[in-house]
């Protein structure tokens, strides 16, 4: 079960459940962390496949995860990465915060304004009916938006996510919203983002 960490704050959001920590780690902590995974992490592009056409990923990534937390999603499997020791450390500070179990990160790199991600949800099978997304961001202030996959009526909800914060997703969100990290053509510095999560299945 989610325990909701002290200085949380609840974000309403109707057919889902979202938590923002605006400092999880403090802000020297976190430059150190940033330097060490965007030096220390095996940083590579992906290939995915969106309506029936191959097409590289707008930012690098890295899978790491315990043995047998693949991941698939657009068309590719991910096999996981032994953990490193920062990502190692950052899980099991997650557990204790949040009470649950995570077996897996996947680590982005937004190398600038020009890398993004488009809408999505995280709802693949093996992920789970509710699952728990624990997102972590490091470095420049990108923005992250919802919007609701059936009810047109609700506004699009942004969030600026700064250097250290927390965002954890949970509960029906990833049944009812999609998200996204767009864009900008506004200069701004790299940003890593790691999306904590469990595989079922793994070994």
């Amino acid at each position: 079960m989610l325990c909701v960490p002290p200085g949380a704050l609840a974000v309403p959001l109707p057919d889902g459940l979202l938590y923002h920590l605006p400092q999880f780690l403090p802000a020297n902590e976190a430059t150190g962390m940033l330097d060490a995974l965007v030096a220390g992490l095996a940083w590579e592009q992906h290939r995915l496949r969106l309506f029936g056409r191959e097409r590289l990923t707008p930012r690098l990534c890295a899978w790491y995860g315990d043995a047998g937390a693949r991941y698939g999603y657009s068309g590719q499997t991910l096999e996981p990465l032994p953990w490193t020791a920062p990502l190692a450390d950052l899980r099991q500070r997650l557990q204790t915060t949040l009470g649950c179990d995570f077996n897996s990160v996947l680590a982005n790199l937004y190398r600038d304004g020009a890398d993004g991600m488009g809408w999505h949800s995280d709802d693949e099978a093996n992920l789970g009916p509710q699952p728990v997304i624990a997102s972590l961001s490091l470095g420049a202030t990108r923005r992250f938006v919802l919007r609701h996959r059936h009810r047109r009526e609700l506004h699009t909800l942004s969030l600026p996510l700064e250097h250290g914060s927390l965002l954890v997703m949970a509960a029906d969100t990833q049944r009812h919203w999609h998200h996204a990290v767009p864009k900008t053509r506004q200069p701004v510095g790299p940003r890593v983002n790691l999306t904590f999560r469990h595989v079922r299945g793994a070994r």
